[in-house]
């Protein structure tokens, strides 16, 4: 059962690796909403990295922000949660690999095995952690802009990078759960102790249970 939490947990962290790459490098995080658009033959939309224009004949346009100073603090913090989130569901991976019960690698005991998976489940928690703040903070960023009666700016609405990002972290989490649940479901348990009693009668009939001290037989010896 063990083995089955920590193999299913690893795969939905490799899918959420995946998902985290589409998307940091997505251009569409955020979309122009139709209502600020004059043609509907145009298509506006906004990533982390550059934004671009795309129209119905097939054209596309795209240019990335040409300074990182003075992009607003949000998409730094969005970059850098990204970033921060695919380096360490990395780690976690190599590190969940190393922890798999069904691995041989270093010749490590069951006990250790168990903790280095543990250790990559706790990564991948992290890793679904940073993502989800990262959409979240931009999502809420552009569904302020959009309500706020004072802006001047255009209007977005939610893209697809957005999506992507929350599915992500949902598997990261996922993952990560099923491997710190193989851990505690894994764990050894003492062998239970042998305890063995002396039955005597006194003198008024009553029956006396002593527990006997345990011996060692492996170390006693036999002397002629």
């Amino acid at each position: 059962m063990a083995v089955g939490l920590q193999v299913v947990g690893l795969v939905l962290g490799l899918v959420s690796w995946c998902l985290q790459s589409s998307c940091t490098s997505s251009q569409e995080w955020k979309v122009r909403s139709q209502i600020e658009t004059i043609s509907s033959s145009q298509l506006q939309f906004e990533g982390l990295w550059m934004s671009c224009a795309a129209t119905s004949l097939g054209s596309l346009q795209c240019s990335r922000f040409k300074t990182v100073l003075g992009l607003p603090a949000h998409l730094q913090a969005c970059r850098a949660l990204m970033i921060l989130s695919l380096l360490v569901s990395l780690a976690a991976i190599i590190v969940s690999v190393l922890g798999l019960k069904c691995t041989k690698i270093g010749g490590t005991s069951e006990q250790v095995k168990d903790q280095i998976a543990l250790s990559g489940g706790v990564l991948f928690l992290l890793s679904g952690v940073f993502t989800l703040a990262a959409v979240s903070l931009y999502a809420a960023r552009v569904i302020q802009d959009f309500y706020d009666p004072l802006y001047g700016g255009i209007r977005f609405e939610l893209g697809t990078g957005l999506y992507l990002g929350w599915g992500a972290s949902c598997l990261a989490i996922l993952g990560g759960s099923l491997l710190c649940c193989s851990y505690r479901r894994s764990s050894s348990t003492p062998p239970p102790r042998h305890v063995s009693y002396n039955y005597s009668t006194n003198s008024r009939g009553q029956n006396i249970y002593r527990v006997a001290p345990a011996s060692d037989t492996s170390s006693s010896k036999a002397y002629v």
